[in-house]
């Protein structure tokens, strides 16, 4: 039964923000889905835009394609450059959140990048501010990009241990696909997906189609693919409650995963 906003006021004021009735009562609250339709795909920085040309034009020439029929939140992630910095922050000491900032300018150059390659396209890059123009550029071009990380910046989590930001590009695009109410979140990566091990060192690396969040931990596998705080972002989502990892160096893969075919490995909260 769906909450009312009466009944749910009345709580609120009467009860502690952690109240568990409270919570409760919240989260039979009605979900509204602001952009149903839409998609977020995200661009690995250090597997696809790192390779520069060979990675990128080929990625470039299909969203150009796709998108006629599908409406995509294009992300990028950071990569080579971003490891670089935190290595330099961290040998200072610096915490956590300036290392979110040093991170979120690679994200940001890897989507100006792209913006450029795509221009001609009429597909636009907007920054933090201007995420509340996506409708209006989705109605238009079907398509807008947006830089990876999330805006924490200097509020940035800190890390359970060491001072690399938590909370990085994975994590920011799926937190904007789960806010928008997305269909579908897609990572398009270098790698065909999930594996047993990590199949760029190990021959005997087992590809694996389908895992739950949980056997991902279970299986200690938790960090091999996405970011380990996603895990826990799709556990609690209450609209994305999967993800598919794709190759996206595989001319087609991106296409066939954005019409629902199965195409990499898909992670789902249950």
């Amino acid at each position: 039964m769906t909450q009312t906003t009466t009944e749910l006021e009345a709580l609120l004021m009467q009860r502690s923000l952690t109240d568990p009735e409270l919570l409760e009562a919240a989260e039979k609250a009605a979900d509204y889905r602001i952009l149903p339709d839409a998609t977020v795909i995200k661009i690995g920085g250090q597997s696809v835009i790192d390779r520069g040309r060979a990675g990128l034009y080929p990625l470039v020439d299909e969203i150009v394609a796709v998108r006629k029929n599908h409406k995509l939140l294009i992300g990028t992630g950071a990569g080579t450059r971003a490891r670089h910095l935190y290595s330099i922050a961290a040998g200072l000491g610096l915490p956590a959140g300036v290392l979110s900032q040093l991170g979120a300018s690679v994200a940001d150059q890897n989507a100006a990048m792209l913006g450029h390659l795509l221009a001609k396209h009429g597909i636009s890059l907007v920054d933090g501010a201007g995420l509340s123009a996506v409708p209006l550029y989705l109605e238009q071009v079907n398509a807008v990009i947006f830089s990876g990380m999330p805006p924490y910046q200097l509020w940035m989590r800190p890390a359970a241990e060491g001072v690399i930001p938590p909370y990085r590009t994975d994590a920011g695009c799926f937190l904007l696909s789960e806010t928008f109410g997305c269909k579908q979140m897609i990572y398009v990566k270098d790698e065909n997906g999930l594996y047993t091990a990590n199949p760029k060192t190990d021959k005997n690396a087992v590809f694996i189609p389908k895992i739950s969040v949980d056997e991902m931990k279970a299986k200690g596998l938790h960090d091999s693919i996405l970011e380990f705080p996603v895990l826990d972002l799709i556990k609690a989502a209450r609209h994305v409650r999967e993800v598919q990892v794709i190759n996206g160096l595989t001319p087609g893969n991106l296409t066939r995963a954005l019409a629902g075919e199965h195409v990499g490995t898909i992670i789902t909260a249950n």
